[in-house]
């Protein structure tokens, strides 16, 4: 079938305006460039900084580069379209792909980078792999920098990698990920912090203890077992460095924050130059192919489970963005569109 000339998409066109500022309009459909392919959309999942940029959170960077702007770069389609310079897919073939900070993702139809665009199995749906790229992506690099080892290689930076490990906000979207995948890498005991709704479920998804962190237990990051810990991926927001500094284990150990502020900057800077044993690590995450298609692959085996918290129609756009704005969301946000299986 011959893809068509427009295509129904969602943008906003100015910063700030939360869900009541996408508007749907009808664009046309994107060509790709040297590099890229073009995607017939399946579905989209929203990640907390898809809305942080419309905030205008991230202007100094030049995002978004221009209005209007289609948003949300995790994306899940069916190639149909290849630019020149692309020769490892084909027109057909199903595959989820990251294009940060371009976006696209809430449009029928979307342009990716080959580089970052890789296959999906049919045992990963789509609404499964277009899950995959930002926030599990997110959770195995906060795992390695707190020297986490994978397949059986030595930890990073010849660490010996930690034994008790914590994960805030493990009902999240990166959180739930940063669960699991700790697991599989063998770490011998995870503790998570959730609000109580979700403990059953953080359990299930292999955490050997589960707080509550609206208790001042679960606050202080110390449950009953006082035990404290070499590593902390820490997904959660408004936890103060002096809590995380007293969960650390008296020998030291590394907190790799995938929320960071100009506060957490200025606290790592300064561990830097006093050689502090407990050590703060903002992280963004850098795509990395191989790490895309191993994620696949993991959850391809049944390995790495996404939890879904709800899925929208393209229809119904700004709800999805309200919900992930809210900020309680248990797992994964997904527009589907186009019938995504």
């Amino acid at each position: 079938m011959a893809t068509p000339r427009t295509m129904r998409a969602v943008q906003y066109d100015k910063y700030g305006g939360g869900a009541d500022g996408l508007k749907h309009v009808e664009v046309p459909v994107p060509s790709p460039k040297e590099g890229e392919v073009l995607l017939k959309m399946e579905a989209a999942s929203i990640n907390p900084i898809d809305w942080k940029i419309q905030k205008g959170m991230l202007r100094l960077f030049r995002m978004p580069s221009k209005f209007p702007f289609t948003p949300v770069s995790d994306l899940a389609g069916e190639v149909v379209e290849l630019g020149s310079g692309v020769s490892n897919f084909k027109p057909g073939e199903k595959v989820i792909s990251i294009c940060f900070p371009h976006g696209g993702g809430l449009a029928e139809y979307a342009v990716a980078p080959a580089s970052l665009t890789v296959a999906r199995p049919a045992e990963v749906s789509a609404v499964e792999g277009a899950c995959l790229p930002t926030a599990a992506g997110t959770a195995l690099q906060l795992l390695k920098a707190v020297g986490v080892s994978f397949d059986g290689g030595p930890p990073p930076s010849g660490s010996s990698g930690p034994k008790n490990l914590l994960v805030t906000a493990a009902s999240g979207g990166v959180g739930h990920y940063a669960v699991q995948l700790a697991k599989l890498a063998g770490v011998q005991h995870v503790t998570a912090t959730c609000g109580a709704r979700n403990a059953g479920l953080v359990a299930g998804l292999g955490a050997d203890e589960v707080l509550d962190y609206r208790t001042p237990e679960g606050a202080a990051l110390r449950g009953p077992s006082g035990r404290r810990y070499g590593a902390v991926a820490h997904c959660a927001t408004g936890v103060p460095w002096s809590v995380l500094r007293a969960a650390l284990d008296d020998g030291g150990g590394t907190v790799a924050d995938v929320t960071p502020g100009i506060g957490a900057a200025v606290t790592s800077f300064l561990q830097k130059v006093t050689l502090s044993k407990k050590r703060l690590v903002p992280l963004m995450l850098a795509p990395k192919t191989e790490e895309m298609e191993w994620l696949v692959d993991v959850a391809r085996q049944g390995k790495l489970r996404t939890v879904v918290d709800s899925r929208y129609p393209l229809s119904r756009a700004q709800e999805a963005w309200a919900k992930s704005m809210d900020g309680h969301a248990t797992g994964k946000i997904v527009v589907e569109i186009g019938g995504a299986v």
